[in-house]
């Protein structure tokens, strides 16, 4: 990695002016130039305020933040297209950037008129665009709507040129901001691996996204940024990562531990079941919930090997222990319950499960509430991954679905030593071994 600083960032800040309505906005523009009244008719709004850091060439760096953090100002910024209000930055290198779905496009072109508009923007020649034309093609992998106007396109063949033409262009530094979300898992895996390729070559990589999985498998540095400001800026991405974890999950528990309080009283039958059932889903992994209810998993903990929640410290390593503690409540006596659990990446098929039945442990639930645990190693590579948990009951011969959550959770591994797929199983090199 080059000591060469390429992007420089010194007292940045940026204030929007928020308006109620179009009168106060006109009444702004219109009434300081004809009277001495210092009065403002809008409201500021600081997105950003006095950041400072220098990013070396060949370095790959992680934004993370919660919404409205000012992570999407800062990069619009560092592209030039948003003005600072004050501060100063300095970039040294060609910037390829992916901001937002389609931005730079022109609707009513096609894909390949785009391909050749982006490519000129970015400073390359015809000759130049015509040389790198076949591999953005391949890339992008969009077959023949290539020459079709890309307002008929979906999300997700729109963030597949955009990729296609950011990464194939040669860029010194690449920027992308979450668009990514947007495609398919086998899309996202070629991606990642177009920027592995990148950073080989000494590309800087300036990433922004939610996926604090990603983080700690790419980035070589982390800033965390909150209310505008830099909160950490380090080199050990793990201590990073786990401090804002930590801080977007303690909202997220108390909401739980009221909602519990509240509800707990009020569960007499099945039909109680039911609506909580119905209501207790978790949004932000967009949870799919069934079955008849008589009985339902109310609630899902994860407990790290040396005893501490998940919640409080969001990562695991990976072939760690740990331990699956689930609480179910019945309406009644149910025998040959089978309570099972199982990860998936997203958009992908189970890599692991297991259910008491299994394990040989049969299970019988009583009218109200117990907790079961599960303890497992898992020799799972790093990376994000959806747990889902699953709550049936064999009657007469017949499965009934009581309770089923997909997903209920999200878990994060993560390890110092980097491998492919998704079994997590180092190799031990001996060197010098007789025949």
């Amino acid at each position: 990695m080059c000591s060469e600083t390429v992007v420089s960032v010194k007292n940045l800040s940026k204030c929007f002016q928020i308006y109620d309505s179009p009168r106060d906005r006109l009444k702004q523009f219109l009434l300081p130039r004809f009277s001495s009244s210092e009065k403002k008719y809008f409201r500021e709004f600081w997105a950003l305020r006095d950041l400072s850091f220098d990013i070396k060439r060949g370095e790959t760096i992680g934004i993370i933040g919660r919404n409205g953090a000012g992570k999407s100002t800062l990069l619009q910024i560092i592209c030039g297209t948003l003005s600072a209000s004050s501060g100063d930055v300095v970039v040294r290198g060609r910037i390829a950037a992916l901001l937002e779905l389609g931005a730079g496009f022109n609707p009513d072109f096609t894909g390949r008129e785009n391909v050749y508009l982006n490519g000129s923007v970015l400073g390359l020649s015809k000759s130049e665009i015509d040389n790198r034309f076949a591999e953005i093609e391949k890339f992008a992998d969009i077959g023949d709507f290539i020459d079709q106007p890309v307002k008929s396109y979906s999300s997700g063949m729109y963030v597949r040129l955009a990729f296609a033409v950011q990464a194939c262009v040669d860029p010194e530094i690449l920027i992308v901001d979450e668009a990514l979300s947007v495609g398919d898992i086998g899309f996202q895996y070629k991606c990642f691996k177009r920027m592995e390729q990148l950073k080989k070559q000494g590309v800087t990589i300036i990433m922004v996204t939610h996926s604090t999985g990603s983080i700690l498998e790419y980035a070589d540095r982390c800033i965390v940024v909150d209310g505008g400001k830099i909160i950490i800026d380090t080199e050990d991405v793990l201590a990073a990562v786990l401090a804002y974890e930590k801080g977007m999950l303690k909202s997220q528990v108390a909401i739980e531990i009221e909602s519990k309080t509240h509800s707990e009283d009020s569960i007499h039958s099945s039909s109680d079941l039911k609506k909580l059932q119905q209501s207790e889903q978790n949004t932000n992994f967009n949870e799919k919930r069934f079955g008849t209810a008589r009985a339902i998993i109310r609630k899902l903990d994860i407990i790290k090997s040396d005893g501490s929640y998940f919640n409080e410290s969001p990562v695991i390593r990976c072939g760690e222990e740990i331990t699956f503690r689930l609480e179910v409540t019945s309406s009644e006596d149910i025998d040959n319950v089978i309570l099972g659990i199982s990860l998936s990446k997203a958009q992908g098929s189970d890599v692991w499960g297991d259910n008491n039945l299994n394990a040989s442990q049969p299970l019988h639930l009583k009218n109200g509430t117990q907790v079961f645990e599960y303890q497992v190693k898992l020799p799972i590579s790093p990376g994000e991954y959806l747990v889902h948990c699953g709550l049936s009951c064999n009657v007469h011969g017949e499965r009934e679905e009581l309770d089923q959550r997909r997903p209920m959770e999200q878990i994060k591994f993560w390890s110092a030593r980097n491998q492919v797929g998704v079994v997590f199983a180092p190799i031990k090199v001996l060197q010098g071994v007789e025949k």
